[in-house]
């Protein structure tokens, strides 16, 4: 699992054949650390970890996408 903000490791772990390892994508906001963290907890309540083990996770400052890996 990657958690990062910078917009290219999306499209490397959407390209790359070997789809087994998330990523979380913060985006859209000048994030602090505590804004951070409760996202994470947010994030971690509502998604199961298998189902974030093989996606794309993108957390905005007003919602969370998920985006599935395993498109074939």
């Amino acid at each position: 699992m990657v958690i990062t903000a910078d917009l290219d490791f999306p499209r490397l772990i959407a390209i790359s054949p070997d789809k087994r390892s998330g990523l979380i994508l913060f985006r859209g906001a000048d994030w602090k650390l505590n804004a951070i963290c409760e996202s994470l907890d947010r994030m971690f309540a509502t998604i199961s970890e298998q189902r974030l083990a093989l996606s794309i996770v993108v957390v905005e400052p007003s919602r969370i996408r998920v985006r599935n890996l395993n498109t074939e």
